[in-house]
């Protein structure tokens, strides 16, 4: 073998890996710290269970919302990337997007990025939705603050895992025009106190992703 062939092996297994992780969601450790509720209306149950062999988070919502954030603070021009995986049981048919009575969803991903002042925070609300088009968004109806993505939409993928991948560094900047603050949490939602309705979702691990290293940074055009 060329010798210049065995040092290119060499480097390659050697070599660290290019793309680092920030793990915001442990789960399949058993380990909610530095989770904390966010009460709403009601109380979704959440709690650690085994599904498929791994353990999960599961939330439980019966007419009501609430959910878990984890505080953190995190320059998304050098963790662009959210990873996840999740898997509901049904979606909301009452769902109305244009409605506060109908802004409820089987499984919710936040990102949270504070501003100077409280009423100027804003956030990217991941969404698996019962009607909207997958990867449409629009505003919340609570406030224009919040924007709604739907990642995964309808009930073909239903009792299924699906992992997902978004680019939150590029998605905040589409859906608010200018460059993003700090990430300052992540939160997980599912919730049913505007339909009435009741609703199971399961959560896997949570991380940001890195871009590779010697990657140019992203500049604002």
């Amino acid at each position: 073998m060329p010798i210049l062939l065995i040092a290119l092996i060499l480097a390659l297994v050697s070599a660290p890996s290019l793309a680092t992780e920030l793990a915001v969601g442990k789960f399949s450790t058993d380990d909610l710290g530095g989770w904390t509720e966010k009460p709403f209306r009601g109380k979704t149950l959440y709690s650690l269970t085994k599904d498929e062999g791994k353990s999960v988070l599961m939330a439980h919502s019966l007419k009501a919302g609430s959910g878990l954030i984890k505080k953190l603070s995190v320059d998304t021009r050098k963790f662009p990337i959210l990873r996840w995986s999740w898997k509901i049981d049904h979606t909301l048919q009452k769902e109305d997007i244009k409605t506060k009575k109908g802004d409820d969803f089987a499984a919710r991903v936040y990102v949270i990025f504070p501003r100077t002042f409280f009423w100027r925070m804003r956030a990217i609300n991941y969404v698996w939705s019962a009607k909207m088009a997958k990867e449409s968004f629009a505003p919340s109806p609570y406030t224009s603050n919040s924007v709604i993505i739907a990642v995964e939409s309808g009930d073909e993928s239903v009792k299924k895992w699906v992992s997902e991948e978004r680019n939150i560094y590029d998605d905040y900047r589409k859906v608010f025009g200018e460059e993003p603050p700090l990430l300052g949490g992540v939160a997980i939602m599912t919730d049913t106190d505007d339909t009435q309705d009741e609703a199971t979702a399961y959560y896997g691990d949570i991380f940001l992703v890195g871009k590779p290293q010697g990657a140019p940074e992203k500049v604002r055009p």
